[in-house]
């Protein structure tokens, strides 16, 4: 395999590592979701990305650079550190607060549209 074929290949492993690191921080809630440019919370998902990226570091054992296992190493630490202090978080929310957190967008969104005008005018 050619040397421009390898380090395109550790590109693109280092993009798909950073793809799924990006997408398990916007679960946590600890960066806004592009889409939205809102802080989301999904935990769910969160340890969906982190069992991906777990998987991945199993599998690739031994067939990694030492610089990619330490990211990788690294990334996963780091993301699994966040995710406990997640959790704990939600636990110690009380239900109460957690269902307004969610009720007040719902509502805001129901307020922003505008009336419909009414459609009298057809043509015959």
């Amino acid at each position: 395999m050619s040397e421009n074929q390898l380090k395109k290949e550790d590109q693109l492993f280092i993009h798909l590592v950073n793809t799924f690191v990006q997408s398990a921080w916007i679960s946590l809630g600890k960066v806004k979701n592009p889409v939205s440019d809102e802080l989301e919370r999904n935990l769910d998902q969160a340890s969906y990305y982190i069992d991906l990226l777990d998987m991945l570091q199993t599998k690739m054992k031994g067939n990694l650079s030492e610089w990619e296992e330490q990211y990788i190493l690294h990334s996963l630490s780091e993301l699994k550190l966040n995710f406990i202090d997640e959790k704990k978080k939600k636990e110690s929310e009380p239900d109460s607060g957690s269902s307004k957190k969610e009720e007040k967008p719902k509502a805001e969104k129901k307020q922003k549209p505008k009336p419909k005008t009414s459609k009298k005018t057809k043509k015959k």
